[in-house]
């Protein structure tokens, strides 16, 4: 071992090359697994780890930053840290790194593919011809809704939002956007979207916020599409809406739970469009996140500022 190197447990492998760079470094432990590691296996390596770098499916809280005391830098292989206790990072003075900026444009990309697969029809599609149902062209078989002059209501407006919207004017679609810094009151964009794509950080004020109200104010002709988090939209009033044609469809490349569980309520429901999270999911984009991530890593173990960082260490540590 090299030294000065230091213990680091990464809970999946990740695409590229980025891990050998940190493996040149340090002593690097990658979970080998497909799955995640699970809540017993994190909480037992958790006393001997100087370096963690996490997925968005590993919940560093309060209790795992606790249980490793020398623990020097966490880093998130993700756009958000919804899944790190930043707080309980911060008080220990850890620095907290992230990924952002760099699946902007791969998510936008895949937000307009969900509009145009749920509004086309294209799954149904796809499944009548290998059923062998397709026979002969029909005037009105599998009917859909267009995306070009529609009118399309952005939840959120940071940089995928924006990206979302400068697509859609090649679609020429009229975009409207609600956020806190302005756009249009949420209940005017809920009433005239004919696509709501939702693209806010989960925060308290966001969870939630696709629940029953908000989708009995929506036209029952438009269709909900999420790229953002899960539970922005609650799960049991999208269910309901759908079976009871509230809505038109929905599509969804993030989910609450997620995943759905084999028999879950919503994947029974009519007009639905699914996928396993894939809004980053382009070679370029995983590997670039890597870079970032292990790049974040390095830094943080070297007591320097990362340069992704999403807290503010007050007491920085030093080498």
């Amino acid at each position: 071992m090299l030294a000065g190197a230091m213990k680091v447990f990464v809970t999946r492998r990740l695409p590229g090359g980025a891990l050998d760079r940190l493996a040149a470094d340090h002593d690097v432990e990658v979970w080998p697994e497909r799955l995640p590691p699970p809540r017993a296996e994190l909480l037992a390596r958790a006393a001997g780890l100087e370096g963690l770098l996490s997925l968005l499916t590993d919940q560093v809280d309060a209790e795992l930053i606790e249980a490793a005391p020398r623990l020097r830098a966490i880093s998130n292989y993700a756009v958000g840290v919804d899944n790190v206790d930043v707080e309980a990072a911060t008080a220990r003075g850890i620095p907290v790194g992230n990924t952002p900026g760099v699946l902007t444009d791969t998510t936008a990309d895949l937000a307009l593919a969900l509009m145009l697969g749920i509004g086309r029809r294209l799954v149904e599609g796809d499944a009548c011809v290998r059923r062998g149902e397709w026979r002969t062209w029909e005037p009105s078989l599998l009917l859909g809704r267009d995306l070009h002059e529609a009118t399309v209501g952005i939840v959120g407006f940071g940089r995928i939002g924006q990206t979302v919207a400068r697509r859609l004017e090649g679609f020429d679609c009229t975009a409207l956007h609600t956020s806190r810094s302005g756009g249009v009151p949420f209940e005017e964009l809920l009433e005239r979207s004919d696509f709501i794509s939702v693209h806010t950080p989960l925060t308290p004020e966001t969870r939630g916020l696709i629940g029953a109200e908000a989708l009995r104010r929506m036209k029952t002709t438009a269709y909900l599409v999420n790229t953002a988090r899960g539970p922005v939209v609650d799960t049991a009033a999208l269910t309901r809406a759908l079976h009871d044609g509230e809505i038109a469809g929905a599509a969804l490349d993030v989910t609450d739970p997620e995943p759905l569980p084999a028999g879950h309520p919503l994947l029974g429901t009519p007009n639905l469009l699914v996928l396993p999270h894939l809004g980053s999911a382009t070679h370029a984009t995983r590997e670039r996140m890597a870079d970032m991530a292990v790049d974040n890593l390095l830094a943080g173990l070297r007591g320097e500022r990362m340069p992704h960082q999403a807290n503010e260490v007050l007491t920085p540590r030093g080498p």
